[in-house]
């Protein structure tokens, strides 16, 4: 990426405000549309939209493309519906797509009535239909298609009248009369086959394709497993309705781990460091309450031992080791089952599974932690046995005890349908604390009483 010094973007102000068309457009000239749309970050709106109208309209397209979306946002609503059409009359159907969702409905009706071609404009209102999350919502509708039962010239012929008006040619897809795909004719085949008969008859049949409902995480497991740069899209009867690139994929992947990474992170919605103050606080403030209210929590159950703990300060030395012990635990345990549900390597299915190699792993870990205090314990407090038992037998059970929800949640949240991520985050550590400070005083306070303190 092309880094812009504090002197170019001075210098490229002042051609902007003095309006020197000719020499603005000989910078941008020799600029990628990824770094012009990174140049804009250090520009205001106005300036951003004096250097957008200088642009053709194809590369415009291309700089709208890859803005990021709040940017791009604030581009569209300074443009009218007629420039927006025009540059999406510029762009593949799934890019079209990507901008119109960002619309109100108001908007993407006058936007599509002004797109000149016809053809272009039913196919973004057909994946407008599909949910964004589902592999026909991230689908384009450009590729290249032949009969089966053609013969290679003519699908040669055909195929280089549908290549005008592609950028890049991934993979041939084969039909039969009714649409409906048959298999993929590699490029390989059209040197090696000149004068076959019928396409059908050197074609591949076997390959992958996915259908237009399936989940993108499903899309995205298998463009890693098989290795592929394009993969065609069906529906429920096997018709050929579009393909899917990888650079589609990586891009929704790529937003899916930020949003998880946020989820765990303990942040409600989508945010970036450039947002306002206002929307980072309502973004970060909901989990702080919780976390505050848990606080209060605490304080109430240890207000409830407060004679106890009066009566053997050591008791309350060991508090924080308890709490992040078993918040440290939890998140672990959930971690591991969040990314190995993300990558496909644990299905929700082996629920039972995975809960007993967990609770196999809790053991082992429960117990090394446990000696280890207890050891310490025995030399350091020699005579406060009831201590030493207490904190030993509580990191016991508290380490299993977040083993067991740290691989439980996340399961049961995929179950659910609902995004797992949300259980490597602040719900774990806050329910460790509230449950692992439970289980610590209750049982200090019974070997206290079985030691008659």
């Amino acid at each position: 990426m092309k880094e812009f010094s504090p002197e170019y973007i001075s210098d490229l102000r002042k051609i902007i405000s003095d309006r020197l068309d000719d020499e603005a457009r000989r910078e941008l000239a020799d600029l990628h549309p990824a770094d012009i749309a990174e140049l804009y970050q250090d520009l205001d709106l106005e300036e951003a939209e004096y250097l957008f109208k200088l642009l053709d309209e194809e590369t415009a397209a291309d700089v709208l493309m890859e803005l990021d979306e709040d940017d791009r946002r604030k581009l569209l609503s300074s443009m009218n519906a007629e420039d927006i059409a025009k540059q999406i009359d510029h762009l593949d159907t799934d890019d079209a797509v990507d901008i119109i969702q960002e619309l109100d409905e108001d908007e993407r009706e006058k936007i599509l009535s002004h797109i000149d071609d016809v053809e272009q404009a039913g196919d973004i209102i057909d994946l407008l239909k599909y949910d964004e999350d589902t592999a026909g919502g991230l689908m384009g509708t450009e590729m290249i298609v032949v009969n089966e039962n053609w013969s290679m010239p003519e699908c040669i012929r055909q195929m280089r009248l549908q290549a005008e008006d592609l950028d890049e040619v991934y993979q041939v897809y084969v039909i039969d009369n009714d649409e409906r795909l048959r298999g993929i004719l590699p490029l390989k085949t059209l040197i090696t086959h000149p004068s076959v008969s019928k396409i059908k008859h050197v074609m591949e049949q076997d390959f992958p394709s996915v259908k237009a409902d399936a989940p993108i995480d499903e899309v995205a497991l298998d463009f890693e497993k098989y290795d592929l740069v394009a993969m065609p899209v069906i529906d429920s009867i096997g018709r050929l309705v579009g393909r899917i690139t990888v650079d589609d994929v990586m891009d929704q992947v790529r937003e899916s781990q930020e949003r998880d990474y946020q989820l765990a992170s303990g942040l409600s919605s989508d945010v970036s460091a450039d947002d306002s103050i206002l929307s980072q606080t309502k973004a970060r403030i909901p989990w702080l309450l919780i976390g505050v209210c848990s606080g209060i929590a605490a304080s109430m159950i240890l207000g409830v031992f407060e004679s106890q703990i009066a009566a053997v300060t050591a008791l309350a030395l060991f508090i924080p080791i308890i709490g992040g012990t078993g918040g440290n635990v939890g998140v672990q345990a959930s971690a591991i089952v969040v990314q190995s549900l993300a990558n496909g390597s644990l299905d929700v299915k082996e629920f039972s599974k995975q809960l007993c190699k967990e609770l196999l792993v809790g053991l082992l870990n429960a117990t090394i932690i446990s000696g280890v205090m207890l050891i310490y314990n025995l030399l350091m407090l020699p005579g406060q046995l009831s201590v030493t038992l207490s904190v030993a037998c509580s990191l016991f059970v508290v380490v299993m005890f977040a083993t067991i929800l740290g691989t439980v949640v996340p399961l049961t949240l995929e179950k659910l349908k609902i995004n797992p991520a949300l259980a490597t985050g602040p719900f774990i550590q806050i329910s460790n604390d509230i449950v692992g400070l439970v289980i610590y005083v209750m049982i200090a306070k019974w070997f206290l009483q079985l030691f008659g303190q």
